[in-house]
């Protein structure tokens, strides 16, 4: 009970200190949301932005407390790259205004692009906000077990 109180005396947001990688625990939210992006396409990219922030602003105007993070794999990893992303703009807004928001980066998905364009892995880059996960079907099963509920865009 002291935890609960604690959190929602920050603001009504769960604040992940900088550096901490998507894997790792952070204390306990009110409420916790993965959201998946596996299409390339822009449209849903912008709509899974704006869900993250009508989520977020709901939350916080109830005082209660979010995690979300957003899991990007396949087609879908486009999203997170530097050189191709549609909303890359976007997303550094979005993670300005909800810094504790999480943008996970499918290393396989990485490694498939990067096989496809003749490319090293280092030779694609990733917005500054992605955070690498080993595989997104994982980290998404991971977030499941630990109670996330899942939103497919």
């Amino acid at each position: 009970m002291q935890r609960r109180s604690l959190w929602a005396s920050t603001g009504g947001f769960l604040l992940a200190a900088a550096g901490i990688g998507a894997a790792r625990a952070q204390p306990a939210a009110s409420h916790k949301i993965v959201f998946h992006v596996g299409s390339g396409d822009p449209a849903l990219m912008q709509v899974a932005l704006f869900n993250i922030a009508a989520a977020a602003s709901e939350y916080d105007e109830r005082g209660q407390t979010v995690a979300i993070e957003l899991v990007a794999n396949g087609p879908g990893y486009t999203m997170l790259r530097a050189d191709t992303s549609p909303v890359k703009e976007a997303i550094a807004e979005t993670k300005k205004k909800y810094p504790f928001v999480v943008f996970s980066a499918c290393q396989n998905s990485r490694k498939g692009a990067a096989m496809r364009e003749h490319k090293t892995v280092e030779q694609i880059p990733e917005v500054p906000e992605a955070t690498d996960v080993p595989a997104g079907v994982v980290r998404i099963t991971e977030l499941q077990e630990q109670g996330y509920h899942y939103i497919r865009v």
